[in-house]
């Protein structure tokens, strides 16, 4: 899975490099989207293989802090992706005459540089956090990588303070980008109920179809791994959820995105031809 997840992602991204039809703003953040995800199943994958391999199952606390650091910030780079790509139709269908315009290059840059910090602040923010933490020797923590809600269960200062921070942190971080997909989804469907037309009406939201998918996979996902490590006294249940929030989504998004999108199918099948020949 890992493999599948690094291949589809990276060849969706050669694929628009190589192809200028896809030179265009859905397609540049698409590509973004994938470079996160290989980022995203990276920091945890490998490492987890690893262990599996050695049995050693030990990490350092420099690594430890290293791998909830990429963690959260290809995480919320991912989120932060979505609501860049949502803003990106709601442009596309709302205001086409204007959607040069409007998405220029210079705007596109600007929202890929706002994702990255976005994803930047909320990595260092977990970061503090835990290293504000004092763990009284060894830790064993059931999980196959270091996340914040599981290690704060074994520190040994009080951390009902801590656990409300980062409950707050994630209803910001999370809750921006979900309201803003929310409200750009609200404006979209109420521009296409208003064409006339149903062939013009069945376009319009098949183009947003490989998106809302992708958001219900990764906010669903999401929101089941917090959950559960709320309500779930199983720690082997919590590490079931995650392996499919960080292995299964990074996996899927490029079959989701690429078979729908005849653009991507002909550029990816124009690259593999190139390939093969050379």
């Amino acid at each position: 899975m890992y493999l599948i997840s690094v291949m589809g992602n990276l060849l969706i991204i050669l694929a628009v490099s190589s192809d200028p039809h896809l030179h265009t703003p859905m397609y540049l953040f698409l590509s973004v989207l994938s470079a996160a995800d290989i980022g995203f199943i990276s920091t945890t994958v490998p490492r987890m293989i690893w262990d599996l391999q050695t049995q050693r199952k030990v990490i350092s606390y420099t690594g430890c802090l290293t791998q909830l650091s990429l963690f959260y910030l290809f995480g919320c780079l991912d989120s932060a992706l979505l609501l860049v790509m949502a803003f990106d139709r709601f442009v596309a269908i709302c205001h086409p005459l204007h959607y040069s315009a409007i998405l220029n290059a210079r705007l596109c840059n600007l929202l890929i540089l706002a994702s990255l910090l976005f994803g930047l602040s909320d990595s260092q923010v977990h970061s503090f956090m835990m290293s504000q933490l004092t763990f009284c020797g060894n830790v064993e923590v059931p999980h196959f990588f270091c996340d914040l809600p599981q290690l704060l269960k074994h520190a040994c200062d009080s951390t009902a303070v801590y656990k409300i921070i980062m409950y707050l942190i994630s209803a910001i971080f999370g809750g921006v980008p979900i309201s803003g997909i929310l409200f750009s989804y609200t404006r979209i469907v109420s521009s296409v109920l208003r064409v006339s037309s149903r062939g013009g009406r069945c376009k319009a939201f098949s183009t947003c179809c490989s998106h809302l998918s992708v958001v219900c996979l990764f906010y669903g996902t999401g929101v089941g791994v917090y959950l559960s490590s709320l309500f779930s006294p199983s720690p082997r249940k919590v590490a079931v959820v995650s392996v499919v929030y960080t292995m299964l989504v990074p996996t899927l998004n490029p079959f989701i995105y690429s078979l729908r999108n005849k653009d991507i199918k002909i550029a990816t099948q124009s690259l593999l031809n190139r390939i093969v020949y050379c």
